[in-house]
């Protein structure tokens, strides 16, 4: 998965970038101008960590997330956007985004509200000279009338009204046709208030809570410079200085599980003595295609798999016959929806 962190000039979006990554990306307003900071996460597991420490394997490998955070060239950053051309281009290939708004105070006011609406503007706008160009081609090909001009209009319309496209309704055939486009606004949204140390515990304003909600996105609250000094931390000692500070998690969980579920987004688990892996598919997932997760020949000659759930091998000691005895051990086909924490063995033909 890949994330984009979006923000305007003084939001502190590159401090959350080194607050998620636990990175030394420089920060302010002169900053890296014009390219990317690029940084990757493991995404935090205990279910992992549970199996590893059961199975004592050779390698333990958890999901990843990647995180852009791109600062947009001096002359745009001056006048005020956020974003450029190339900034917009990088983005577009990411599968979500973190808008960062500014919740602190400095020479002026915050306005939260107003930066979401701003930088909302400016991925709709993008997006709106995509939609255009493309509508323009098809009247000039002769397919006016054709099924992706239709919903390519409906698009435009739907733009046009500065609406961002993750609030109108898709088929997943329409989302199918449109996937092509990597339109911005289409993406699942996450908005960070990022706040000053003495509002380390209050929540997020309702009225920037009902604005992320009405764009069909998720607000959440953080400071930047307290999650900075967390990340830089040895893992051993974060939970305690978090404890110390009256927190109950990192940002940086809360964030990670916020996006999975706008992303409608689980993990399945494998174990065994070479390695313990969690493997992120999206909810819904049948074996067959969590098999090709793994690798397209397992896909391509599924046989079928086996099934445990988590809690039932941990309860039976890591040991698989015990979970067969216990009578939790399944075998499923193909078209088995893959659950959350299931441990799945797939056997195939090579």
């Amino acid at each position: 998965m890949r994330v984009g962190i979006v923000g305007f000039p003084g939001s502190g979006k590159t401090s959350v970038f080194n607050a998620l990554t636990g990175l030394s990306a420089e920060t302010g307003y002169g900053a890296a101008r014009g390219r990317a900071n690029v940084g990757v996460i493991k995404v935090p597991d205990a279910r992992v960590d549970k199996l590893a420490a059961l199975c004592n394997p050779k390698k333990v490998t958890f999901a990843e997330i990647s995180f852009v955070d791109y600062a947009a060239a001096a002359e745009t950053a001056a006048s005020g956007q956020a974003l450029d051309p190339k900034a917009l281009q990088e983005l577009r290939a990411c599968d979500a985004f973190a808008l960062v708004v500014r919740g602190f105070e400095t020479d002026r006011p915050a306005d939260p509200g107003g930066e979401l609406r701003g930088l909302e503007e400016e991925l709709i706008l993008g997006d709106l000279g995509a939609a255009e160009k493309r509508f323009e081609r098809l009247g000039k090909e002769g397919k006016a009338d054709s099924r992706e001009a239709k919903l390519v209009g409906r698009v435009k319309e739907h733009l046009d009204a500065t609406q961002p496209l993750r609030l109108l309704a898709l088929t997943a055939d329409d989302r199918a046709l449109l996937a092509g486009f990597q339109f911005m606004s289409l993406k699942p949204l996450v908005v960070l208030l990022n706040v000053g140390e003495g509002d380390v515990h209050a929540p997020v304003p309702a009225a920037l809570a009902a604005a992320a909600e009405a764009a069909g996105a998720r607000a959440l609250s953080l400071c930047a410079k307290v999650e900075m000094e967390v990340a830089e931390l040895p893992p051993e000692e974060q939970r305690a200085f978090l404890q110390e500070l009256g927190i109950a998690e990192s940002a940086r969980d809360v964030f990670v599980r916020t996006t999975y579920a706008l992303l409608g987004l689980m993990s399945f688990l494998t174990t065994g003595p070479d390695e313990c892996r969690a493997w992120t598919i999206p909810v819904g997932t049948i074996a067959l295609k969590a098999a090709g997760k793994i690798h397209t020949d397992i896909e391509r000659g599924f046989i079928r798999a086996e099934v445990m759930r988590f809690d039932d091998y941990v309860a039976a000691g890591g040991s698989e016959a015990k979970v067969k005895e216990a009578g939790k051990f399944r075998v499923e086909g193909k078209d088995y929806v893959v659950l959350d924490g299931d441990i799945v063995h797939f056997r195939f033909n090579v």
